[in-house]
């Protein structure tokens, strides 16, 4: 009997290229209808739930805990693992890097303490989690991630347009690369711990070490254009996505990686993709080659 997997959010970055991986393994990929459906009968004999819904940030403080309350009660009844895509939010900025699955959760920001309480309730209710702490995204299509909103559009002019320190390292994860993480870690689900943090250990690049990445992909020269911030601040008042930014602004000036020691124990023959090949696939859409 195939295993089953339920895909919420299966439009968006995450859960599309999880539905994507799920089936290219050959799972049974059901993928879930906010309109019509009905999560806890959705979720019927599901062995893994993946939690792909991600509000707009300005949403997350009435949102989030209500949309994975939901998710907790359905993976509880069905008895099924939940696949928790984490981030980097956690942390906050005084916590040096390298962060790991031990790494104290020191976030105060109202971003990432909404991030601390999500991933705490499903610790605290015992939902079996695979929580899959990654980077800032790297798509094989535009899907809203910094990287091709607001990095990559200015590659057709020669320049990365970065958001703070292009000298300090930043943590990345190619998605096709997690999705199949995912996949890998659902198919040991019985020989893991209850509540798994498994940080992803993806790509550490700083600003520069991507335009020189880039520079050999494209094989044209790419330089680092410094992103100008001072026009956002003054359309603060007027668009709700903007003060969430600012908020988490501080990862572009904290230098920060994800250490991969939890991840190789359990996944020691997992190959990633090169970063020199996702990025380009990240930049494929803007045809520059």
């Amino acid at each position: 009997m195939p295993k089953t997997v339920l895909i919420l959010g299966a439009s968006g970055r995450f859960g599309r290229n999880c539905a994507d991986a799920f089936a290219a393994s050959g799972w049974q990929v059901r993928r879930f209808d906010r309109a019509r459906d009905n999560l806890m009968q959705k979720a019927q004999d599901a062995d893994v739930i993946v939690a792909g819904w991600n509000p707009a940030y300005p949403d997350w403080a009435d949102q989030v805990p209500k949309l994975h309350d939901q998710i907790i009660q359905a993976a509880l009844t069905a008895d099924a693992t939940v696949i928790l895509p984490g981030n980097v939010y956690v942390f906050g900025a005084d916590t040096p890097a390298p962060w790991g699955a031990d790494t104290p959760h020191q976030a105060h920001n109202p971003l990432g303490m909404i991030r601390r309480r999500m991933e705490a309730a499903y610790r605290k209710a015992g939902v079996k989690t695979i929580l899959l702490r990654a980077g800032d995204y790297l798509d094989t299509t535009p899907s809203g991630n910094w990287f091709d909103m607001m990095m990559a559009k200015t590659l057709p002019k020669g320049a990365l347009t970065y958001p703070g320190n292009p000298d300090l390292d930043h943590a990345w994860a190619f998605l096709p690369d997690l999705a199949r993480a995912a996949v890998a870690l659902s198919e040991q689900r019985d020989q893991l711990r209850r509540y798994e943090d498994i940080p992803f250990p993806g790509y550490t690049l700083s600003g520069r070490q991507i335009t020189t990445l880039l520079t050999e992909t494209l094989q044209r020269p790419v330089k680092i254009r410094k992103m100008a911030w001072l026009p956002l601040h003054f359309l603060r008042p007027f668009m709700r996505l903007i003060p969430p930014l600012f908020e988490m602004r501080y990862l572009w000036n904290t230098p920060h990686s994800l250490t991969g020691t939890r991840f190789n124990e359990l996944l020691p023959d997992f190959h990633p993709t090169p970063p020199k090949q996702a990025l380009a696939a990240a930049v494929a859409h803007l045809h520059l080659t």
